[in-house]
């Protein structure tokens, strides 16, 4: 039994979508670590090698303003000479490649580790020793590059200071000469001393300059860590490319999981009932307490106890005066037969007159779960016949074996039931019900099969509708309630059972062209109105249920000849009995 609560969007629906919809989850899942795979197998393998190389500042660095250290090389500026043309052509040199240095250069990166003066050279290639002599070939090119520039510069500064010398010389030289000829303690030659004291002064700095310039070693840098051969491709990551193939098929997954649940019109649970349906859930079975097709549920059992509680809040959901509850489907099946006998019965054990009209009409033979054989009362004569004038009301109604106050009208001849479900005559019988007895459960058809759904529950107080999961259909359940909304009839609810299919009959059973019904009056005829009814064909040959032990009364067996349908007879064939065998 559950409560009736708005719709909201918990855990518990998100839970419910997945738990129906698992398989669609699980397939996207797969798929995405199917593609993950195939993805990884076909990528080609890239390998990757590194070198370290530690870089040592020379004559002419500068570091820019805001550079990456505060010493005097600029790292960035020495990381993106790495990937320059003149160091890829050297690397092309080394490593004797047909591939152009451009080419070569886009398979470099460089990394500079923070607070250092190193640069981390690697090398990408699609096998390991090309990607280790890639890397080495690289670094040692950065180096010769950078040893190349400072000598160029070197070479550039000793070639002025030779040529400031030579000058030097020459007017120091002329300095000299005019001295020779300059007049003792006359001011020029005061000046020339004093000019070539500045001259010489000038030449003793450039010489030493160009003697420190002329024996200076060069030092650009050095490699600290060589490249090594790799063992493990870094690309495609085969971890990488399946996990995120399987969040992707899991995403998907949850998607399509999601839409079919909105697209899909079958209600599956009785949440669905409630929230899409916006029917207020009076009871719910499962498989476990769901009624059988050849008895009634104990009143202590698991699903007795469901009925019971059902029972009690239907009364008190009554006004006082209400009498008759109709009890219809969203759906053809035997969900209504099953929900209307045990519903009856649970309001007959609290000593209550109760009557029970069967004007459900079975959708077949087999699949049918017919009221006589749940509440052993016999078939015929029914409600088909008490609505044609051949019987009255008090022998229409039998009483059942096991029930007392449980009293039934079975539906009787299924051919001649149509089109009386809206005659004065059941008005009469409803009306007559209502002074005679305490209440009237009618077990109508499904909304959804016929218009006498609707009829009946014009000339009820309360309707219920029962609710056979994954078979009734939301567009269905929606308009069984705007229909008995139309008709002014109050809707207590619903009451949701779980798929019947798997909980018919054996397959030995359904095997049986025949309906075995008991008879408790064996001594009774009912007039079969051979103008409304299909003749009754006798089986030759065919299985015959045998009777059940102890019970003392006889098996009446009739087949229906629906090959004879549309073929009325002017006679209709006595059924066939077989007498239990005294066990004297």
């Amino acid at each position: 039994m559950e409560a009736t609560r708005p719709v909201s969007a918990d855990l518990s629906h998100y839970l419910g979508v997945f738990r129906r919809h698992w398989w669609v989850v699980v397939a996207a899942t797969g798929a995405g670590l199917g593609i993950g795979a195939a993805v990884t197998q076909a990528l080609p393998r890239v390998y990757e090698s590194a070198t370290s190389v530690l870089v040592q500042a020379v004559e002419q660095d500068t570091n820019a303003s805001g550079g990456r250290t505060k010493g005097t090389i600029n790292l960035d500026t020495e990381a993106q000479l790495v990937g320059s043309g003149a160091v890829a052509a050297k690397a092309a040199a080394l490593l004797r490649s047909p591939i152009s240095p451009i080419e070569l250069a886009k398979s470099v990166s460089v990394e500079v580790p923070a607070n250092t003066t190193v640069l981390v050279i690697s090398f990408e290639a699609d096998n390991p020793k090309d990607a280790q002599s890639g890397s080495h070939a690289f670094a040692e090119a950065y180096l010769r590059n950078r040893e190349e520039t400072a000598r160029s510069g070197l070479d550039t500064q000793i070639k002025t200071l030779n040529l400031k010398v030579k000058q030097l010389t020459t007017t120091l030289t002329s300095i000299n000469n005019r001295l020779a000829r300059a007049a003792s303690g006359s001011s020029e030659r005061s000046n020339l001393e004093s000019l070539r004291s500045n001259s010489q002064n000038q030449l003793n700095n450039l010489t030493g300059r160009l003697n420190e310039l002329t024996t200076a070693t060069i030092g650009a840098g050095s490699i600290i860590s060589d490249a090594r051969e790799p063992e493990e491709p870094t690309s495609p990551n085969a971890m990488l490319n399946i996990a995120g193939g399987a969040m992707i098929g899991l995403l998907a997954g949850l998607g399509l999981a999601f839409v079919r649940e909105r697209f899909d019109r079958r209600l599956r649970t009785a949440a669905d009932v409630r929230d899409r349906g916006r029917v207020p859930v009076l009871a719910a079975l499962d498989e476990r307490t769901t009624p059988h097709f050849d008895d009634v549920l104990q009143p202590y059992g698991p699903g007795g106890r469901v009925f019971n509680r059902l029972r009690n809040e239907i009364l008190a959901s009554l006004s006082a005066g209400d009498q008759i509850i109709v009890v219809t489907g969203a759906s053809r099946g035997s969900a209504t037969t099953l929900v209307a006998a045990n519903l009856a019965a649970a309001l007959a054990r609290t000593g209550s007159d109760v009557v029970l009209i069967g004007a459900h009409l079975p959708d077949s033979v087999v699949d049918a779960a017919p009221l006589a054989r749940m509440l052993g009362v016999s078939a015929m004569p029914g409600l088909s016949d008490l609505l044609a004038g051949r019987i009255g009301l008090a022998k229409a109604m039998q009483r059942t074996p096991r029930i007392p106050s449980l009293r039934v009208i079975t539906t009787g001849g299924a051919a001649t039931a149509a089109g009386l479900m809206q005659s004065q005559r059941l008005r009469d019988t409803l009306e007559a019900l209502r002074r005679q007895t305490g209440y009237v459960v009618i077990e109508a058809p499904s909304t959804s099969s016929s218009a006498d759904a609707q009829s009946l529950a014009s000339l009820a107080d309360a309707a219920i509708l029962a609710v056979e999961l994954r078979r009734s259909k939301r567009p269905a359940l929606l308009d069984a309630a705007e229909q008995l909304s139309r008709v002014g009839t109050p809707l207590l609810g619903a009451v949701v059972l779980p798929q019947l299919s798997g909980m018919r009959r054996s397959t030995a059973e359904e095997n049986l062209p025949v309906v075995a019904l008991s008879a408790q009056k064996p001594a009774e005829t009912a007039v079969i109105d051979g103008d409304r009814t299909q003749p009754l064909r006798l089986p030759q040959g065919g299985p015959v249920r045998p009777p059940r032990q102890g019970d003392g009364t006889e098996e009446v067996t009739a087949v229906i000849d629906l090959s004879s349908a549309g073929k009325p007879s002017p006679t209709a064939p006595a059924a066939r009995t077989t007498e239990k065998p005294d066990d004297k």
